[in-house]
């Protein structure tokens, strides 16, 4: 069970959020069509805070199940397991897996309440396992880490009740899926075809396909305008989307969050770092100084933020190419202020940065220390010479020095013996 977390991911749209999963001996990610309806092409995050373009592959609305292809996680082998034969009994142990609410990772444990629950014309698997928003789509385990069905939905106003989609009924789908290209797809639960052109009817046995299910939402204005910046600035803003007019997207370290506030402005901010345990004096003047106009410097509850405000009407005016540089620019602010705030003040980086943009910030930083220190010593004439030969191979070593120049300093001290 500890291992099955590296395959669930985080499934991000422009209307929220969900979960979905990779199975052993399948490419693709199995996750709730309700999770992925109205999108052709999603986000997928994993534990690391990496982001995966993802294409709907295929669609089966009736069953509420979809299939997403992932090219960049083509090569990373799922670990959930698979059994048909696998019995479903009341009162066993179930583990919910998924990202509720949108927050990082979590398994929720519970007992199956009803191995066939029947509800809308179909049989589920009822829980009383925590089952809340964003855990739609992601797994629903038993003890050895196979698969009892897929989270699909909470009634609304009950405590303690939760459903999955049986774990049969999601190898049927996974069977009946026998394409490698990537084209989106609607099954017909009526005769088992798949339809890949718009129709209103199955094109094998003319069942009717409600029209919604191949089309896109459309996007806001604002929606368009914030994308075309984030364009512009180099991020895909499909990897960016964390809800309807929301986008949350990490500029090297820094975490940037872009919404509307009151249905009246445009925010732009970003969590910097922690507030440190002294040297406040120092921080808290150069804080209120404004030292980063048009942006804002604030500390709200211990953190530093930086941020940016305009009204929404300002993006019809001829500020529309003004407001849209700011977008940009504060991005690339945020991820300079938190190094800054870290090195100058001492301060931690903010719980939401990403924390492989800071160890590589340190690495390089510790990197030029040791380049420092071996170099002195090299330089030393206090030094034996064994030891500035063993120094100076351990900076070529590092690839801190090039070939060429280990030879010369090398040349060098051997001269000196």
């Amino acid at each position: 069970m500890k291992n099955t977390k590296n395959s669930i991911y985080k499934i991000i749209t422009a209307d929220g959020t969900g979960t979905g999963f990779k199975v052993v001996n399948h490419d693709f990610l199995i996750t709730n069509y309700h999770v992925v309806k109205g999108n052709k092409i999603v986000a997928v995050e994993d534990h690391h805070k990496n982001r995966y373009l993802a294409q709907v592959a295929m669609v089966n609305p009736e069953v509420d199940l979809a299939f997403l292809n992932v090219n960049d996680l083509k090569a990373k082998e799922g670990i959930i397991k698979l059994d048909e034969s696998n019995e479903v009994l009341n009162m066993q142990k179930v583990f919910i897996n998924g990202f509720p609410f949108g927050m990082p990772f979590t398994v929720t444990e519970g007992i199956v309440s009803a191995p066939n629950q029947p509800m809308h014309g179909r049989n589920y698997v009822q829980t009383d396992a925590a089952v809340n928003p964003g855990n739609s789509g992601g797994p629903m385990l038993n003890e050895k880490g196979i698969l009892v069905g897929v989270t699909t939905s909470k009634f609304t106003e009950a405590d303690n009740v939760g459903f999955g989609i049986k774990h049969t009924d999601v190898i049927k789908q996974i069977n009946d899926y026998k394409f490698d290209d990537v084209k989106y797809r609607v099954k017909c639960n009526s005769c088992d075809s798949f339809t890949v052109e718009e129709s209103e009817f199955c094109s094998n046995c003319g069942n009717n396909i409600n029209i919604s299910v191949f089309e896109e939402f459309e996007k806001s204005h604002f929606a368009n305008f914030t994308e075309e910046a984030l364009t512009e600035l180099g991020v895909n803003p499909v990897l960016c989307r964390a809800g309807r007019d929301f986008w949350e997207f990490h500029q090297g370290s820094a975490q940037v969050r872009i919404f509307v506030v009151n249905n009246n402005y445009l925010f732009a901010t970003s969590p910097l770092n922690k507030l440190p345990k002294d040297n406040l004096e120092a921080l808290l003047t150069y804080i209120n100084s404004n030292q980063v106009p048009p942006y804002q410097l604030g500390v709200y509850e211990n953190k530093i933020f930086i941020s940016y405000r305009t009204h929404l009407s300002d993006i019809y005016s001829n500020k529309k190419d003004e407001i849209k540089q700011a977008i940009i620019k504060l991005a690339l602010k945020a991820d300079a202020l938190d190094d800054y705030f870290h090195t100058e003040f001492g301060c931690e980086m903010a719980m939401e940065s990403k924390k492989e943009n800071i160890n590589l910030v340190e690495t390089v930083q510790q990197a030029a220390v040791e380049k420092e220190e071996v170099e002195t010593t090299t330089n030393s004439i206090d030094e034996g010479p064994m030891e500035k030969l063993k120094k100076l191979k351990q900076l070529f070593e590092m690839e801190l020095i090039t070939e060429e120049d280990y030879n010369e300093k090398k040349k060098t001290i051997l001269e000196n013996l």
